[in-house]
């Protein structure tokens, strides 16, 4: 009798088969993934404009003022910095109970074109906080 050494083409085509399955599934979920790692930069440069916002109406009581470089609020970004693009930062669309913050990814690096995030920030009756409602690209791509 012949005992069996080592694994038989059929064998050896089964397991070519489930290993290339698993990579078709987890390509595409590894791409999401480091894509939403990357944007998340642009997310996280967000933070001192909506904290100069969130002072800016503590201080003054209405968002008409709340402008770049002015009450607390920072300028916005005069180059590229990291993935994050020059002039992100722009808060537009001031009135005494709106605001926007815009921040825009540079192109490239695992994005065909610049991504965008917005914060609109709503002024609330007295006493109360803030409510940021994000929006942009971002949101339709799922990177936010």
């Amino acid at each position: 009798m012949h005992a069996q050494k080592g694994f038989t083409l059929i064998e050896l085509m089964i397991v070519v088969a489930i290993v290339g399955v698993l990579a078709a599934v987890a390509v595409p979920a590894y791409q999401t993934y480091t894509q939403k790692a990357k944007f998340s930069e642009v997310v996280s440069a967000v933070a001192p404009f909506k904290l100069g916002i969130e002072t800016c109406f503590q201080e003054q009581g209405t968002l008409a003022n709340c402008t770049n470089g002015a009450n607390g609020v920072p300028a916005a970004t005069a180059q590229d910095n990291g993935r994050v693009a020059s002039g992100s930062g722009a808060v537009t669309g001031n009135t005494a109970t709106a605001a926007v913050i815009t921040m825009t990814s540079i192109a490239g690096d695992g994005f065909a074109a610049a991504v965008t995030y917005t914060l609109t920030a709503a002024a609330p009756a007295a006493g109360r906080p803030i409510t940021w409602t994000k929006g942009g690209g971002c949101v339709a791509a799922a990177l936010c």
